[in-house]
């Protein structure tokens, strides 16, 4: 069993930038592939960015490539979100979410993943 809780939301304007954090229990942190998805209100929850176990490789949603930063602290048991140049439909809750693997299978569907944290909100205002 994994507990994961998100911190880090908040509200901010068009261009501006926040980075969300998700910490997670246990001592089989390095064992999952992190992941964060969002959900928007009347939308279905998206894929935003994944990070394999050792945190070598990365993934991203088109709609946030070269804007959203995945990384992750083994050491730590923390994942991270960096966003910037912020835009309105950014606007959701943002989950981080857990996939226990034993390879660097990366998941980009939401039923694929095994632990979800209680989300965190993001504002962007124009």
């Amino acid at each position: 069993q994994v507990l994961l809780v998100e911190s880090g939301g908040g509200s901010v304007q068009a261009g501006g930038s926040l980075r969300v954090s998700c910490v997670a229990s246990g001592r089989t942190f390095s064992s999952y592939v992190m992941g964060w998805f969002r959900q928007a209100p009347g939308k279905e929850r998206e894929f935003v960015a994944a990070i394999i176990r050792s945190g070598g490789n990365t993934y991203y949603a088109d709609a946030v490539k070269g804007r959203f930063t995945i990384s992750r602290d083994n050491a730590k048991n923390t994942v991270y979100l960096q966003m910037n140049s912020l835009k309105p439909e950014d606007t959701a809750v943002y989950y981080c979410a857990a996939d226990r693997v034993y390879s660097d299978y990366v998941a980009v569907h939401a039923y694929e993943y095994d632990y979800w944290g209680q989300g965190t909100q993001v504002t962007v205002s124009s």
